[in-house]
């Protein structure tokens, strides 16, 4: 440990003897101890070995440790285990250089690959043993380098991987039976949660979900995938079995249905999870044949489960249990088969035939078959007979009420989560006050993962048109308590929020809700250094929600009480949470209050004021970045709504959004800062020489006006602007400002594209002596570029993602810049066709739909006419007008495109 803590700083510039000495140390047969030690600083030498010394140490390292591992007689499991370790390293960082240097990497491995693969199906071809770390142990390591081949030579490894075809098997089989007798069957896996001298895990379960791992990667490799074609329902079947409850998991689960939740969630490192994900794998690589091995394998695993009911047996639940868990974690993709004709299989029938089977069944015996049948008709709602939902829906509503383990409420409440939207109003409303009462009596009782539960079934319901008003006083008290008590807890605060608003949207419940929670959050909001962390920031949260949508007279009310208290807050505050919020409710009132709410005080200038001020505030270049973070959204607000009140301001606000630009830290801020000017570009239309004019005249440190620096920033950051609201405002305001021809534009030069470089793996070392190196371009060529790549991203998304890689390569291997002005007009453009208005429509839905939403991109925006910008057609109008108006112009700067953006205009540009 000292030798490599040493070698970490000191090698190989400082210590280029120590490697040779290692080597020699590792071969001396008569030094174990030696072996040993060399072994153990190889192995923690490896994982920082750079680019520039693999290449040279692999030829004569992996001799050595093919040498080790190869003869058990003379080195024990550990040393054995230690060198497959320090062969897996150095194959993942020749993987990664294969993407630079893939003909030096192939040959390198080539001659090592045969005898490596050889020595990996002599490890496997052994059974695996039962308690015995040391065989799992080394095995997972052979595991771990034959991903490593498989992944990054996979055109090598191909030629070698049928003689670890057989072995591997071997070692499948052989796992599910030790696996069944000390995990499922047995209490416990005496060695789980036990490491290795090095931090090395030796539990049966990790070995058996690297094992998985690996199938995994042999499954998703289409030439590999071949290979077991003919056994994919064997691997199917198989699969399954493992995915048995352990009689760990029943003890734990059985007293603690948190726990219970939590290890359902689809990213918990588990077996079960592992070996659901193959079968998602075999769903996907290897279509209609998967699908039938998948149904086949279920089937199989129903009659046996049936049979082992019928001998009498009392764990005949688990297989089917495990059965049901498959078919719902593959129901997206089993559903899809259904519908595209891949199957003839009747899922719904199939399912029905499973869960009718078991209804009857003891719920306090087998209470975790009970969760899996609630949740799997939840999955496959749309395949199922209305009958049979709808006896499920009443039963999980008649569940929830009863005494029961906690597992099958668990399960009641997820059915009800996803079935209650779907599910007929009139059928169930009788039973909805019973409901609620059960799920108020749960939350007293819930903590953590089952509150998260429970809200979220009670959201469902209250969205789904359940709640009515005479209702709402026996939720809303209850969620606000959850809200209050967990106001630091940000997934559960959030939850209990979201629940609350779905009873704000609910009819005739908005003003019974206003009246709970403004006479609570008024007295936190207005003496705010008295509260305990977190309350005021949560306040403020649940502020904004109410006055989301909310009627004016909602808004008035919740003016009158908090008003000032906001103004304060943002003023007054040095926590950036608190000031973050205020910011964000402040503008949900500007958005709901409008000018009317200038006159709710009684003085408007004195409002007005309060606003500028806190504006003011927000802009401050001194302030730190996370305490501005939602001032573009307020900004924008007041702009929007208050237009006449800014207009006398804007030389100002422009000023202070320069400042607050130069000193902005945080990339989100940065974005909605130059959402500001770009709005403020629209809102200049038609005069938008006059908005450039007033940049210029307004100075900024270090750039020859503030004209010069906003442009060098925005064009800099457009590519990093995200949400469809401010891509649309950023871009279509960019092509506002080129079709103004400013000559103030062609005088300004901007950063271009990131010169590549062709000096192999950018380390960390490189990066310092050599930092990324731009081009430059006139900013309207930029502008045009951006515009552009705009196109770009909407074609790709209508389109879908299949061209995005050849664009990409196609970008990569061109290179250098198409130089004939006139390649926009070529002959073979035509072809391309010019898109139609319906088609611009439809690239505009699929554009909004894909974006993400971020905080920019909320109700706030949507009051704003420019978000209704179809921005296909909009870049599309340009361009061709553009191209018709200025044709030397556009000529001269389409120079500057590349292959792709060119490829991009020419599809609008012709008929």
């Amino acid at each position: 440990m000292a030798v490599a803590s040493i070698a970490a700083s000191d090698w190989p510039e400082d210590w280029p003897d120590l490697l040779p000495f290692l080597l020699k140390l590792i071969t001396d047969q008569s030094n174990m101890n030696g072996v040993h030690g060399g072994l153990r600083c190889l192995a923690l030498l490896s994982a920082d070995l750079d680019d520039a010394t693999v290449p040279k140490l692999v030829p004569v390292l992996f001799p050595v440790l093919h040498t080790i591992v190869s003869f058990p007689e003379s080195y024990d499991r550990y040393v054995r285990t230690k060198a497959l370790s320090i062969v897996y390293s150095c194959t993942a960082m020749l993987g990664v250089m294969s993407g630079v240097c893939k003909t030096e990497m192939f040959a390198l491995m080539m001659p090592m690959l045969k005898p490596w693969m050889n020595q990996f199906s002599i490890i496997l071809e052994h059974p695996v043993q039962p308690e015995d770390p040391d065989d799992w142990g080394i095995k997972m390591e052979v595991l771990k380098c034959l991903n490593q081949f498989i992944q990054n030579f996979p055109s090598l490894a191909e030629s070698e991987f049928l003689v670890v075809v057989r072995p591997l098997w071997q070692t499948f089989v052989s796992s599910l039976r030790v696996y069944t007798r000390s995990s499922i069957e047995g209490t416990e896996d005496p060695y789980a949660g036990r490491y290795d001298s090095d931090g090395a895990e030796k539990s049966l379960d990790s070995f058996v979900i690297q094992l998985f791992e690996f199938l995994l990667t042999i499954v998703g490799s289409a030439k590999l995938v071949k290979v077991i074609a003919s056994n994919v329902r064997e691997l199917v079947y198989h699969t399954i079995a493992f995915l048995q409850m352990t009689e760990q998991q029943i003890h734990i689960w059985s007293i603690d249905a948190n726990q219970f939740l939590a290890d359902e969630d689809e990213s918990t490192y588990s077996c079960r999870v592992s070996g659901a994900l193959l079968l998602e794998e075999v769903v996907s690589y290897c279509g209609r044949e998967g699908i039938d091995a998948i149904i086949d394998a279920a089937s199989k695993r129903f009659n046996e489960s049936q049979q082992e009911k019928a001998a009498g047996s009392t764990a005949w639940w688990r297989m089917r249990e495990a059965t049901l868990f498959a078919l719902a974690f593959l129901s997206e993709q089993l559903l899809e088969a259904e519908v595209s004709g891949l199957t003839s299989v009747r899922l719904g029938e199939l399912l029905e035939q499973m869960i009718t089977e078991d209804i009857g069944t003891g719920v306090h015996q087998y209470p975790f078959l009970y969760a899996r049948i609630f949740a799997s008709v939840a999955r496959f709602s749309s395949a199922i007979s209305d009958g049979v939902l709808e006896h499920f829906v009443s039963s999980a509503i008649t569940t929830i009420a009863m005494d029961v383990p906690p597992p099958v409420k668990v399960g009641a409440c997820r059915a009800l989560s996803e079935l209650l939207p779907k599910a007929n109003k009139g059928n169930f409303q009788p039973q909805m006050m019973g409901l609620f009462s059960s799920l108020a009596d749960l939350l007293h009782q819930a903590r953590d993962e089952t509150l998260h539960l429970v809200l979220e079934t009670l959201q469902a319901a209250i969205k789904a048109g359940f709640l009515t008003a005479s209702m709402e006083p026996m939720i809303s008290p209850l969620i606000l308590n959850i809200w209050a008590l967990h106001v630091s807890d940000p997934f559960i605060s959030i939850d209990a929020i979201e629940a609350l608003e779905a009873i704000k949207c609910s009819p005739g419940c908005i003003h019974q809700l206003a009246s709970r929670i403004l006479p609570y959050v008024g007295p936190i909001l207005n003496n705010p250094q008295q509260q305990p962390d977190g309350l005021v920031a949560g306040s403020l949260d649940l502020l904004t929600m109410l006055l989301k949508s909310a009627s004016t007279d909602v808004v008035k009310a919740a003016y009158d009480v908090c008003f000032d208290a906001v103004i304060r807050i943002i003023l007054q505050s040095e926590d950036h949470s608190e000031m973050q919020n205020a910011t964000e409710c402040l503008a949900t009132f500007i958005s709901g209050g409008r000018q009317q709410m200038l006159v709710w005080g009684g003085d408007s200038g004195f409002t007005m004021r309060s606003l500028l001020d806190a504006a003011s505030r927000l802009l401050n270049p001194d302030l730190e970045s996370s305490g501005s973070l939602f001032v573009g959204s307020y900004i924008l607000q007041l702009i929007l709504h208050l237009p006449s009140q800014m207009a006398q301001h804007i030389r100002d606000l422009v000023a202070a959004l320069v400042r607050r630009l130069q000193s902005a830290q945080i990339a989100g801020l940065r974005s909605s800062l130059l959402l500001i000017f770009a709005r403020l570009v629209h809102m200049s239309v038609p005069n938008v020489e006059w908005f450039i004019n007033m940049l210029m005249t307004i100075p900024s440190e270090g750039y020859g006006n503030s004209f010069v620096y906003v442009m060098s920033e925005w064009t800099k950051l457009q590519g990093e602007i995200q949400g469809a609201y401010l891509i649309k405002v950023t871009t279509t305001a960019l092509a506002l400002l080129l079709s103004t021809r400013h000559p103030e534009l062609a005088k300004i030069n901007v950063q271009g594209h990131l010169i590549k470089s062709d000096a192999g793996i950018t380390t960390r070392a490189k990066a310092k002596l050599a930092p990324d190196q731009w081009t430059v371009l006139p900013l309207p060529a930029k502008i045009l570029t951006l515009l552009a790549d705009a196109l770009i991203e909407i074609q790709e998304q209508v389109l879908g993602d299949d061209d995005e890689e050849d664009s990409d390569w196609e970008e990569v291997q061109e290179g250098d810049v198409e130089s004939d002005k006139d390649l926009i007009y070529s002959t073979g453009a035509a072809s391309l066709g010019r898109p139609t208005y319906e088609h611009l429509e439809a690239m505009a839905k699929v554009y909004n739909e894909n974006q993400g939403d971020d905080y920019e991109d909320d109700i706030l925006c949507v009051s704003d006419p420019l978000n209704e910008i179809n921005l296909a057609k909009y870049l599309a109008d340009f361009f061709m007008k553009f191209s018709q108006t200025d044709r030397q112009l556009f000529d001269t700067l389409c120079q500057s495109l590349t292959q792709a953006q060119q490829n991009a205009i020419r599809m609008v540009l012709n008929c």
